[in-house]
């Protein structure tokens, strides 16, 4: 049967036709659809996991023990796996195990723009990287293959476009495949340096056994139109070629983008008058190339920065100008805004009339950074707000920062990363506040279940942590939860804590709004006779409240009916 699947589904659909057992991940955007879709197949075990570490801990378990196996994540998040990857490439596989990561190229959805080829380099890791959803099946399956038969994790690499497009799909039937058996080999999965020394060898001439595999594999292929002109390219890339140049330039497709074919590619560079190397990001293909001896053109032409298009890849090589239309107008900007009724905004709110130094985490919150709330300061990377903050407090407690400084995380950010950052703060006493923004759900990547929210990734009831009495097991004595519709009792709690102390945590709690179970109020709306124009309600924010003739509006297709709007105006017109 043949269907139009997104590249993130087409790889879950390789998953299903390889007969994995297990896959453990974590939400991030652009990676997420891969195992919510492989969820759908009651063949596979599927999980959320705490964090990308975890989520690769879990897979090398399980192919250890015999089980095909997966863990997906976004590029940062491979950041987080490292750890246990590197160590994998050592140990090897006893069942296939695929680890999927999905680069952000333009950070449509990230904090960077990090080129995760490069782990594949330094952990000695074969990648594959697929140009479309039929080869995300394929290579998926390929990956198996090549992990059993080399003894090896293999990174499968996706990027936005891969993982969010949609192409035709052939699927093929479910192959079962039984556990392969559990042998006890100390040698082998124990990386005691006494062990370990021996695998790095191993571990090397496995990669140039890769390399010869590719020269003949056909995952790199040939497209010769017999141009003057040759690229060098994968992945997306070779789309934005392949659209713009059509049969106009010869074409090396590379499947597998670590270890690299040198033969094949020594071959194609010597027929070639001019060779291009077209790639996202960094200059990984073309440093190869050029270390092998290839005289290629690559980033003195193309850009390091951002995406690639179908347009600047014909202006850089034939230097022709696709024509487009274009609207001469000057449009409003429409930056990405909390959503009407976030349960996140009376607390910038209150952080920004509290004038306090707020230390920023990953998620729907980062939002609190823009205007018109502006009350973020910094925000590094998951889990980062509270160990910044800490870091933050200890240069400056003397000057009066601890009573002038928050944290502020999300629920499942805690869970993947903050948990150990607050027991930094209580080890370590540093006098800071830490503000748990629990939504109910991991609300950025599309509303996927975590350990706080008492449901599985298939929405079975689960064990539910308990955030009160984990802050309070790891040594924060003062425990708090408020309710963020109420401005009153945030001031309220954020001034008490931030005066005293000790360390402390404050747990905002309420419902994401666009959770299918919340009950909205009616609409708020304004009496205009009471209104003064005075704009108070407008530095919440909120999408649903504008100004018409100086009066303001509430939207009544917006309004959920929270009601923090109402609580700020001095007139009490908002009703």
């Amino acid at each position: 049967m043949k269907k139009l699947l997104l590249g993130n589904e087409a790889v879950a659909r390789g998953l299903y036709e390889a007969g994995v057992r297990v896959a453990s991940s974590y939400p991030g955007t652009p990676s997420t659809e891969i195992t919510e879709a492989a969820a759908k197949y009651a063949e596979i075990y599927c999980e959320w996991a705490p964090n990308e570490k975890v989520a690769a801990e879990v897979a090398s378990g399980a192919a250890i023990g015999g089980a095909r196996s997966f863990c997906a994540m976004k590029h940062v998040g491979l950041n987080v796996a490292a750890d246990p990857l590197f160590t994998m490439s050592y140990i090897g596989v006893n069942a296939g195990m695929v680890l999927a990561v999905a680069d952000d190229p333009g950070m449509h959805s990230s904090q960077n723009e990090q080129d995760s080829r490069h782990y594949a380099r330094a952990a000695k890791l074969p990648m594959l990287e697929p140009a479309d959803s039929k080869e995300c099946k394929e290579f998926t399956k390929l990956a198996y293959e090549l992990s059993e038969e080399f003894d090896t994790p293999v990174i499968l690499r996706l990027c936005t476009r891969v993982a969010h497009s949609r192409s035709i799909v052939e699927e093929e039937d479910w192959m079962e495949r039984d556990l392969k058996p559990y042998e006890k080999a100390p040698a082998k999965n124990v990386m005691l340096p006494a062990f370990a020394k021996g695998k790095h060898p191993k571990v090397e001439e496995r990669l140039l056994k890769l390399s010869q595999w590719a020269e003949t594999s056909g995952i790199n292929r040939v497209e010769d139109n017999g141009a003057p002109i040759s690229v060098v390219t994968s992945g997306i890339s070779y789309q934005y070629v392949k659209e713009a140049m059509g049969d106009r330039v010869n074409y090396l497709k590379l499947g597998m983008v670590y270890p690299l074919p040198e033969k094949l590619l020594l071959d194609f560079g010597k027929k070639a008058s001019t060779l291009y190397v077209v790639e996202e990001l960094d200059s990984f293909l073309e440093d190869q190339l050029k270390a092998m001896g290839i005289t290629v053109v690559g980033k003195e032409k193309f850009p390091r920065c951002g995406e690639l298009s179908q347009k600047l890849v014909r202006k850089i090589l034939c230097g022709e100008e696709a024509k487009s239309l274009s609207l001469d107008a000057s449009l409003p900007v429409r930056p990405p805004a909390m959503c009407c009724g976030c349960p996140h905004r009376g607390v910038f709110y209150a952080l920004k009339k509290e004038k306090v130094m707020v230390s920023g985490d990953i998620g729907c919150y980062t939002l609190g950074a823009s205007a018109p709330l502006e009350a973020m300061d910094t925000c590094i990377c998951m889990g980062a707000s509270v160990s910044a903050l800490h870091g933050f407090n200890k240069a400056r407690g003397e000057t009066g920062s601890e009573q002038r400084s928050a944290a502020v995380i999300g629920d499942s950010t805690f869970i993947h990363s903050g948990v150990t950052s607050l027991i930094d703060i209580a080890y370590n006493h540093s006098n800071s506040v830490v503000i748990v923004l629990d939504n109910s759900i991991t609300g950025m990547t599309g509303h996927q279940q975590n350990p706080t929210t008492g449901y599985n990734i298939k929405g079975d009831p689960a064990v539910s942590v308990d955030l009160e009495a984990l802050c309070r097991a790891v040594g924060i004595r003062r425990v708090r939860v408020v309710d963020p519709y109420d401005l009153k009792a945030v001031t309220a709690a954020l001034r008490e804590e931030l005066a005293a102390q000790e360390p402390s945590v404050i747990i905002s709690r309420r419902p994401c709004v666009l959770l299918k179970y919340v009950k909205h109020s009616p609409p708020l709306s304004v009496r205009e006779e009471s209104c003064i124009g005075c704009k108070a309600c407008l530095g919440l924010g909120c999408p649903a409240i504008s100004l018409r003739d100086n009066k303001a509006w509430i939207d009544p297709t917006q309004c959920v009916g929270c009601g923090v709007c109402s609580s700020l105006c001095p007139k009490k017109a908002i009703g």
